[in-house]
């Protein structure tokens, strides 16, 4: 169970791309990359984290030029972006230790079968409401919102009111971008 106190307790917020930051949906382009859609409300929230002291990664099987340029901007550090994943638990592992902290100061969000050993791993898993069946029986948390469309901002926001960080500057918020 979920509660205020262990929401408290993160330190580090990791991220799936596809199906988790993105509704899953690939279009294949001419050049071999593959288009995906962000939403910008998610993706506020994960600059919204970093800028408030939570550490952020991503670990993910995509692997693009354009997906590690998206990632940079939502301020993840080059050293927490783990692209083209392969045994996301090993790569979970390595960069809690990297960082400094235990699995279960980790929120992650995972949707499908390669995130199962890592929601299970970490402090507090959370899937999509679309998620993988198998990645929502993982998970602690089974967002209201499916992947790529509010399910990071709202476990995000909920993660940052608890910890008493989801507040702002009305006159600063250049800071976030």
């Amino acid at each position: 169970m979920v509660t205020e106190q262990s929401l408290k307790k993160i330190k580090a917020v990791v991220f799936d791309i596809d199906g988790v930051m993105t509704d899953g949906s690939l279009i294949p382009l001419s050049d071999g990359d593959l288009l995906r859609v962000f939403d910008a409300k998610d993706s506020f929230a994960i600059r919204v984290a970093a800028r408030k002291g939570l550490i952020t990664a991503i670990i993910s099987g995509g692997k693009t030029e354009a997906l590690e340029k998206r990632c940079l901007h939502l301020n993840v550090k080059p050293e927490n972006l783990f692209l083209g994943a392969r045994g996301k638990l090993a790569i979970f592992n390595r960069f809690c230790e990297q960082n400094g902290i235990l699995p279960e100061e980790v929120m992650y969000f995972g949707d499908d079968i390669p995130d199962i050993q890592v929601l299970k791993a970490c402090g507090i898993g959370v899937a999509p409401s679309d998620a993988a069946e198998e990645a929502k029986e993982a998970a602690d948390i089974v967002s209201e919102f499916p992947g790529g469309k509010w399910c990071v901002r709202h476990e995000v926001e909920n993660l940052l009111k608890a910890q008493g960080k989801w507040t702002f500057n009305p006159d600063r918020f250049e800071e976030f971008y």
